[in-house]
């Protein structure tokens, strides 16, 4: 079994920062790649960004390219969203997700087997 364990979140103003951390622990055979998703009230969730654990590829969705950053630390099985710039509109749950295999379907929610608790951002003045 694996575990997503997320840090970090809270309540900031327009056009402050916040950083996400994700700790994947447990029967880790292999690590393709690890994402960050939303999900705000009454919304579906939404993709965010993708990091490819061999190389470290990123994508990123298009609302948030420019602003968001997503990283990866190997030796401790890590990943972290810095979100700058950020605006009312990025409130929303924020889960971590981890991918075993080859997916060319990243941006979907079903190409992930694992998934973090979960992590409160409000962004409002």
């Amino acid at each position: 079994q694996v575990e997503l364990v997320e840090s970090g979140g809270g309540a900031v103003q327009p056009g402050g920062s916040l950083t996400l951390a994700c700790a994947a622990s447990g029967r880790i055979s292999n690590i393709y790649c690890m994402a960050w998703f939303r999900q705000a009230p009454g919304k579906e969730r939404e993709f965010v960004a993708r990091i490819a654990w061999r190389n470290g590829i990123t994508y990123y969705a298009d609302s948030v390219k420019g602003r968001f950053l997503i990283s990866r630390n190997v030796t401790s099985n890590t990943a972290h969203l810095q979100m700058n710039m950020l605006r009312p509109e990025d409130t929303a749950v924020y889960y971590c997700a981890l991918s075993p295999k080859v997916d060319s379907n990243y941006m979907s929610p079903a190409a992930y087997e694992y998934w973090g608790q979960g992590s409160q951002v409000t962004v409002s003045s």
